[in-house]
């Protein structure tokens, strides 16, 4: 069953709750740029997330830390300009929402304000519950993330799948409880196992979108470069690859390098031309001394 976008063609936020109460699939990719946006509007999905992955992909960081608010900004007005029907989520980067609920409203503000973005993104629960009260309070929609968050990997002891204990399945399933009790409108649940997925899917009355935490979740979400197969760094078992572009592109430049130093690029049919008197015309103004001012 398609979703259903508002008179202005923008997807309505209430709407992921009925997809979820349906049975229907949510699809959310990131994308950090106009065509990407544009492509992915195209396909009808119904989220981009303007994800700090964009340190990792886009930037050359080796993690999603370093990534600021005027980086994201930049790259979320990009992506608004092109993007119709999906909701966009704009992604709060690190160190823009833990020192308080102040800080995390003005940053949100930000990001849609300026941004463009629809809702914004943050990691975490606990001391982040206030944060999401604080955000959804001043009438901008949050979602949240669980299991997994990049931008706390070094504590959790890296890339790690999280929830693989009884303990800790039963922290994130009482974490995704709270979050979806303090004002968010979805969680993703990333590297977490599928039947803890499925149990905390089951238990919320809003949507979960999942990236590596099973089919029961109520979307799911892939990387823009890891599904297109144009990042080289690290790939995450959850990945899957619908394409290996940066093997088409490599050999794309390549031929264009050798058409270059080899002279059959450009072709007549690539260049301009003038026609025949103007030329005349051009030549004999330069043949025709000429004084130069000093």
């Amino acid at each position: 069953m398609s979703t259903r976008p508002n008179e202005a063609g923008k997807l309505p936020l209430p709407e992921l709750a009925e997809m979820k109460r349906r049975g229907d699939r949510i699809v959310m990719i990131t994308a950090y740029d106009a065509p990407a946006a544009r492509i992915a509007d195209e396909a009808g999905v119904e989220l981009i997330l303007v994800g700090d992955t964009a340190a990792m992909v886009m930037l050359g960081h080796d993690s999603t830390v370093p990534v600021t608010l005027e980086e994201m900004l930049v790259l979320t007005k990009a992506v608004t300009r092109a993007a119709r029907r999906p909701i966009v989520v704009g992604d709060l980067p690190f160190g823009t929402y833990e020192i308080s609920d102040e800080q995390a409203v003005a940053s949100a503000i930000r990001l849609v304000k300026e941004g463009g973005a629809d809702v914004v993104k943050l990691e975490g629960a606990g001391r982040m519950l206030s944060r999401v009260r604080a955000i959804a309070d001043s009438n901008i929609g949050v979602m949240g993330h669980l299991g997994l968050t990049p931008q706390s990997a070094t504590k959790l002891g890296g890339f790690k799948a999280q929830g693989r204990t009884a303990d800790a399945a039963l922290k994130l399933y009482e974490d995704a409880l709270a979050l979806q009790e303090a004002g968010c409108f979805a969680i993703v649940l990333e590297a977490v196992p599928a039947a803890v997925a499925a149990r905390v899917t089951e238990a919320l009355e809003i949507p979960t979108i999942g990236i590596g935490a099973g089919a029961a979740c109520s979307g799911q979400v892939l990387v823009w470069h890891d599904l297109l197969g144009l990042y080289a760094g690290r790939q995450p078992r959850f990945v899957k690859r619908y394409a290996e572009l940066a093997t088409a592109i490599g050999d794309a430049v390549a031929a264009y390098a050798g058409d270059v130093r080899s002279g059959a690029f450009p072709e007549d049919r690539h260049t301009y031309s003038i026609a025949d008197e103007e030329l005349a015309r051009f030549e004999q103004a330069l043949a025709e001394p000429r004084v130069v001012s000093t």
